[in-house]
């Protein structure tokens, strides 16, 4: 029963897809980052039928591209894209350490993170506006959060409260290290018969991404947080789209 309450813990805190209430105590998130990439899945299948109903109906490009693009906020709500926005204006502060940390705390959304929000939508409406590998897309919901997950109980926390430490601090790191680890090797091996460059275009993206992050955090935060994780994901998410874009055009160059 542990398991299950974990499961429902993670999709209660990480997604708006209704589950049966558990009650809120560290037992049941025990293992709630092992399920935390399903939520991926969920968006992945979701971009994948989408698809189906768009070459039914003959859904144009535009119309296509807004809908993948909500799809993930639809599904989680929009959660990670607040960490986004709060890491955004603390990295755009220029302030030490301990004011970044204030910034990103602060409900309040600052200028730079609306121009960093719009300009990352934008970048993942245009790219899936030309983006025809949906396979390999949607692998890369679940890459991103396996990724994410295994950085929350691996990386150096910046705070010892907050968000994120409900969740790392009752994990049973072992069990999850494992879980992800092997997750992100399944997810990686998978994408390689679903198109072999694009495949390997993402693991590239998204193992940059982490060196990224995790230079990124250290430097200016301390360490990670519940927000710097949403950056990441974020980021990550953008940028495996990106490595899917670029490698069907490069494999279209005649040799």
């Amino acid at each position: 029963m542990t398991v299950l309450r974990s499961l429902a813990s993670a999709f209660l805190m990480y997604s708006r897809i209704p589950m049966p209430r558990v009650e809120w105590k560290e037992e049941n998130r025990r293992y709630a980052l092992c399920f935390f990439p399903l939520i991926g899945a969920v968006i992945g299948g979701l971009l994948l039928l989408w698809q189906q109903f768009c070459g039914l109906l003959d859904i144009g490009v535009i119309v296509n591209a807004a809908v993948c693009v909500l799809l993930p906020i639809l599904v989680t709500g929009g959660i990670h894209i607040d960490g986004f926005c709060d890491t955004t204006d603390a990295l755009a502060s220029c302030a030490d350490r301990q004011k970044k940390l204030a910034v990103m705390s602060d409900p309040h959304i600052g200028s730079f993170a609306v121009i960093g929000l719009c300009s990352m939508l934008l970048l993942q409406f245009a790219l899936f506006c030309e983006v025809r590998n949906y396979y390999v897309t949607a692998v890369g919901y679940v890459l991103s959060r396996a990724l994410s997950g295994l950085a929350a109980v691996t990386f150096r926390s910046a705070k010892s409260e907050g968000a994120l430490q409900n969740f790392v601090k009752p994990a049973h790191k072992n069990i999850t290290v494992t879980a992800l680890v092997i997750l992100i090797i399944i997810c990686a091996a998978g994408m390689l018969p679903l198109g072999l460059w694009a495949g390997i275009a993402v693991c590239i993206a998204a193992a940059v991404c982490v060196v990224i992050y995790r230079a990124a955090a250290y430097k200016n935060f301390g360490g990670i947080t519940g927000d710097t994780e949403g950056w990441f994901l974020q980021i990550t998410e953008t940028a495996i789209l990106a490595a899917v874009f670029f490698a069907g055009k490069l494999t279209e160059v005649p040799m």
